[in-house]
């Protein structure tokens, strides 16, 4: 689902190009689910938002589902995260003026999904937020925001999800309630996980973990 060759990322600085990502290379099965772990500014949030197509390296290839994202513009990687990625946001994303349940519909009203409310309700229903449908994110934890973002993630039922630092934001006991949301969702759907994480108890779920260091990933 998930090839990477050989990716350099470097961006410009006023002494001169910094280097973020130094030649990583990796290979992530159809419905795995892969953890990236690594300490701050490692790269790997760098790495995530290339890998979803958020951003362009500089080298290298990236495959997804047998589609090459450099030989992509911008509007036809909108098209592919459109149709085969979600992505929950370590900051939520959630847009502030809108419910719980608005937050969800939007990008399945953007993709002309039909019955985008429906759709919407059922997937707050699976993360356990069936009576919180019309909160706004102000009125809502931080728990439950992050419900809405795995559910708004998963309400397209991509192929791939990719999460920042999902449980980061979290208490203990609200983190662990998202990551069994995580797999139990990942299990059902058969979604490629990717999670970019500091979070060793989310690392040792997943069937792949990869290290990052001062940019050089490591992996099984």
């Amino acid at each position: 689902m998930i090839k990477v060759s050989q990716l350099l990322k470097t961006v410009p600085t006023a002494d001169g190009d910094l280097t973020i990502l130094h030649g990583v290379n990796l290979e992530i099965a159809a419905g795995a689910s892969a953890a990236i772990v690594g300490a701050s500014g490692s790269g790997k949030s760098t790495l995530l938002g290339l890998l979803a197509g958020m951003d362009v390296a500089s080298a290298g290839e990236i495959w997804l589902d047998g589609e090459c994202l450099g030989t992509l513009n911008e509007d036809e990687r909108a098209r592919l995260r459109a149709e085969k990625i979600g992505f929950v946001f370590q900051s939520f994303q959630l847009l502030p003026a809108l419910t719980a349940k608005e937050n969800v519909m939007l990008p399945l009203e953007l993709a002309g999904v039909p019955d985008a409310g429906g759709i919407a309700e059922r997937f707050l229903a699976e993360v356990g937020l069936e009576s919180r449908l019309e909160h706004y994110p102000t009125t809502l934890s931080g728990g439950e925001q992050q419900r809405v973002a795995i559910a708004r993630a998963f309400a397209r039922e991509p192929s791939i999800l990719f999460a920042d630092e999902p449980t980061g934001n979290l208490d203990t006991r609200t983190g662990e309630r998202v990551i069994d949301l995580l797999f139990d969702l990942n299990d059902r759907a058969s979604t490629t996980l990717v999670l970019v994480t500091h979070d060793e108890r989310l690392a040792e779920r997943c069937d792949q973990r990869f290290a990052m260091t001062a940019g050089e990933l490591s992996g099984p």
